[in-house]
């Protein structure tokens, strides 16, 4: 309908729409975030999230044949579509959605639960690929210690292609986690080349988390003297690291070689 498209690039919609996108106290003070994207919203919907409003490229088709899409669409014009969009190949689809804030407390773990645990992450887009590596492989839930990104930036959502929506994901200090940790007889598996076992020799059937630190700095020494284990991944070759994301992706996915060994029907 004519009478819904926003034509202005000074219309308040736009205006806070570019706000969220672009500051994280914009985020924290209204407790929302914006989902680009057909895919995303699809995941952000199937999760049970709140979506306050959902605004549309005039002349795009994004969602009008999907039953997910139950709220009538703000249509807006290339011109105000182009400012909002934090990335240009979003099918057309914006929308403004309510954040949740997990706590430790609100985890629901079974009982031998594998956990990520990223210490002082700085990079929304390595935060976005490991939340993704934690989906594919199951992982019960990915702690961030002391983030340095809020969950809902947009490279976040945009790296995970959704997955922030379906994984539990918590933020908190480290002595928080550690407590957890240490209360519920989960082993802390601290991924550090120093005084370390190779990742592959290390058991992980039983309640594991698997922690890792900066790709500059590692791990602080809080996590290093709480650990049960240090493990490390081989580097053969003149560099002494991966990043922070393909080396989640390695560790989770040998946990659940591990574990797939006891079931192997499952």
């Amino acid at each position: 309908m004519e009478e819904n498209v926003i034509t202005s690039l000074q219309n308040a919609k736009v205006k806070r729409l570019v706000a969220l996108q672009q500051k994280s106290s914009e985020r924290r003070k209204s407790g929302l975030f914006v989902v680009e994207g057909q895919r995303e919203l699809m995941h952000c919907i199937e999760a049970g999230y709140e979506v306050e409003e959902v605004f549309m490229l005039q002349g795009s088709t994004a969602g009008a044949n999907d039953s997910h899409f139950t709220i009538h669409p703000t249509l807006v014009t290339p011109q105000v579509y182009e400012k909002i969009a934090y990335r240009g190949s979003t099918e057309g689809i914006i929308a403004t959605v309510r954040s949740r804030q997990l706590s430790l407390a609100d985890l629901q773990l079974p009982d031998h639960p594998l956990i990520m645990v990223l210490e002082s992450v700085e990079k929304p887009g390595n935060l976005g690929a490991v939340l993704r590596s934690a989906d594919a492989a199951k992982a019960d839930a990915v702690i961030v210690c002391d983030p340095l990104t809020d969950l809902y930036n947009p490279n976040v959502i945009r790296a995970s292609i959704g997955a922030v929506f379906h994984v539990p994901v918590v933020a908190c200090s480290s002595s928080d986690c550690i407590d957890f940790l240490k209360q519920r007889n989960i082993q802390i598996l601290t991924a550090q080349l120093q005084d370390s076992n190779l990742y592959y020799d290390t058991d992980m059937r039983r309640a594991t988390a698997l922690v890792m630190g900066t790709e500059s700095t590692g791990l602080t020494d809080v996590w290093r003297q709480a650990a049960d284990a240090h493990i490390r991944i081989p580097m053969l070759g003149r560099m002494d690291s991966l990043n922070v994301s393909v080396s989640a992706a390695i560790l989770l996915f040998e946990a659940v070689r591990q574990r797939q060994l006891l079931t192997p029907n499952s």
